[in-house]
Formats: C-alpha cells, structure tokens, sequence
C-alpha cells in the first residue's frame, strides 16, 4: 500500500526532487502511510550521482518530518484520541497501532520521541501521545528534529551505498528494520542507565 503511494506521488510530482523529498517526508510523519525507505533510500541513489546534493537531502528532509509531525502533533492536541481512534482507519491507524504507540510513549517519557523515529509502526505516530499528553513544544520538536535526521541519514546512506541495486532494499527490508530497532532498544536502555545514575 505504502510503495504505491509513494509511487503514485512521485508519478504526480514528476521526479524525486527536494521539494518531493520535503512532501513525502511531510506525509511519512503524519498520518499518511509513505514509508520513508521509499523516499530516502532512492534519495541516497541520486546523490551518488550528483543529482541532489547530500546537504539538500538532509534538510529537506528534515523540515519535512518536523512539518509532519508538528501536524499530527497539533491534530492531536486539537481533536483528542477519541476523534483519532474512530477516524484514523481511513488513513490505515487501527486501534491496536495507536495504543502500542501510546503504551510505549507513556512508557519511555520524551526520549520516546527520539527512539521512535527508528520503530516500524511507531515511527509516524509517535506524535499524536505527544499532542494528547501536551508534551512542552520545544523538547517535542528538538527530539523529533535528531531522530529523524539521524533516520533520514542512515537511510540515505544506505542508498548511496546501494547505488542502483533497488532490488536489494525490497530484499533486505526486514534486516535493515531490525538493525533499526536493535539501535532504538539500545538507546532505550543508555537513557535509562544514564537517568537511574543521575538518580
């Protein structure tokens, strides 16, 4: 579903520039199903061969998650779980989605924002327990800002690195989210350490 989306999206926009980049990555962040290994990864192809620069990338990108993801901050703010619970199916959020999100956001406090930018089915919701528990805005937004630049760059590298071989990501999906999620965990348990020495 995600790879036709973003096909169908490129297809409109014409080719895979800073502002697709900026608009995908927009939608990847909010409720829309975009898979950001659609978009970065090719991304990283193009600046093996000069056609985007790597400092293009990176901050397109990176507005686009911060643009997205104030959107379903705010959307969730605005309106509340229930609204989103009862209308999320038509953007593909079940309920047991946003509760395994909102289970690990309350589990893990503000560092959940950063460490949930590398979570396949919490990367793009992780914003929405942010904007229901009025999580202060700047912590919101610098946490959202390093995880997903940090994201946006593994996957761009990964993509300059492939360079044409494309048949290799579809191959390799599930390896390269689990090196994603073994980084996340690893986080998850520093910050932990790090707070109960603090303590």
């Amino acid at each position: 579903m995600g790879e036709r989306v973003t096909s169908l999206l490129l297809e409109w926009m014409g080719q895979l520039d800073y502002f697709a980049i900026f608009v995908l990555m927009a939608m990847e962040s909010s409720i829309f199903p975009v898979p950001s290994e659609l978009v970065m990864i090719p991304a990283g192809y193009l600046v093996s061969t000069q056609k985007l620069t790597w400092g293009g990338s990176i901050v397109a990108s990176s507005l686009g998650s911060i643009v997205g993801s104030l959107g379903s901050y705010y959307l969730a703010l605005w309106l509340g779980r229930p609204f989103i619970a009862r209308f999320g199916r038509y953007f593909l959020i079940t309920e047991k989605h946003l509760s395994q999100t909102e289970t690990f956001f309350a589990k893990h406090g503000e560092i959940s924002i950063f460490t949930g930018r590398f979570l396949p089915g919490v990367r793009h919701l992780i914003s929405m327990p942010a904007g229901v528990g009025r999580m202060r805005l700047s912590p919101f937004v610098g946490y959202t800002l390093v995880g997903a630049t940090l994201w946006n760059i593994i996957l761009l590298v990964l993509g300059y690195v492939i360079g044409e071989n494309q048949a290799w990501v579809k191959q390799n999906t599930l390896w390269m989210v689990s090196i994603a999620v073994l980084f996340a965990l690893l986080l998850i348990g520093g910050y932990v350490a790090w707070q109960r020495r603090r303590a």
